[in-house]
């Protein structure tokens, strides 16, 4: 059989130490509590971290979330995609799922692969990427007037930043921002296993915004090599007049710095052009628009990655699929 072990999988990895963070072994095993099964599949300098889903009647998907070396599937794959065929016949896949590691200039060349072009993207497709290379004052010029004020205004006011290990705390805080702005949290047991998987190894951390030991703000931060992401963010609605939300992003972005990581991921915004999206930002909160205004002040670069790419074992169900998931969106 081509799958191979955790262990086996870390090894591979090691050659590749700017991997994305959702192709770690760290993250199949969350995910692996929750309803996906990890297989590995290694074939020369080609490997995947697959994630199976149940579907009724025994079926599943396949998923490949930001795969590794994306540029290289195409290029002598022939064995890679043969074992990741056998694989997913095995769990019964209905299609495999890909997202390359790519940007949108960089497409996965799919002459030969089988791989057409998916309409439906699990990751936010678009997001904006700030450097954090240069040292401290430049990446704060590089910010939005504004965001440079509110940072400093957090200081002033008297906010703080630490690492923060109550969990039910932050799951409590982030039910009360996925009410008020409309999106889903995770179960406790979700974060709790998260922190358990990436805090201990450095790959990730939860940050406090804090004034006078009251908790106002915070997020989940985590890293692989020299990227680092911004995974999950709440907030209350106390003192927000003091700006904890800034401080806090900045406070990450030391976090990761200091940790030889070049690039902080802020994970998500309406999938639009910079024109749309700028003629927009200040009239739709609906979705992801609510927080493109915040995440715009950074002075990072929007960028849309590559599009997802399925590759289909049974076209019938597919269809039925795809069918089901239009009527849903």
């Amino acid at each position: 059989m081509p799958e191979i072990t955790l262990a086996e999988w870390s090894y591979f990895l090691s050659a590749y130490p700017n991997a994305h963070i959702l192709q770690t072994g760290e993250w199949g095993e969350l995910k692996s509590a929750f309803g996906w099964k990890p297989v590995r599949v290694v074939s020369g300098n080609i490997g995947a971290q697959i994630l199976f889903r149940k579907l009724p009647l025994g079926f599943t998907i396949g998923y490949i979330p930001k795969a590794v070396n994306s540029n290289q599937l195409s290029v002598n794959s022939d064995r890679f995609w043969r074992e990741v065929d056998s694989v997913c016949r095995n769990h019964r896949a209905i299609f495999l799922k890909l997202e390359p590691d790519l940007w949108g200039d960089q497409q996965l060349e799919t002459l030969n692969l089988k791989l057409e072009t998916s309409p439906h993207n699990i990751q936010p497709p678009r997001t904006i990427l700030i450097n954090i290379k240069d040292d401290e004052d430049t990446i704060l010029a590089r910010m939005k007037q504004k965001t440079r004020y509110n940072i400093r205004l957090a200081e002033k006011k008297g906010v703080t930043v630490r690492a923060w290990d109550d969990i039910e705390s932050f799951h409590k805080m982030m039910l009360v921002t996925g009410g008020r702005d409309g999106f889903g949290v995770h179960s406790l047991e979700y974060y709790k296993r998260a922190y358990e998987l990436l805090q201990p190894k450095g790959l990730g951390e939860i940050l406090l915004a804090e004034y006078e030991g009251k908790p106002l703000a915070a997020l989940f931060v985590a890293r692989n090599g020299n990227r680092a992401y911004y995974l999950y963010g709440a907030s209350t609605d106390e003192e927000r007049n003091r700006m904890p939300t800034y401080l806090l992003q900045w406070e990450a972005m030391k976090w990761a710095k200091a940790r030889g990581c070049e690039e902080y991921d802020l994970w998500g915004v309406p999938d639009e052009d910079e024109a749309t999206l700028e003629a927009n930002f200040e009239s739709r909160h609906d979705g992801l628009w609510g927080v493109y205004r915040f995440k715009r002040g950074f002075g990072g670069e929007l960028k849309r990655a590559a599009q997802a790419m399925d590759r289909v074992y049974n076209p019938i169900l597919y269809w039925a699929y795809l069918k089901f998931i239009g009527n849903r969106e």
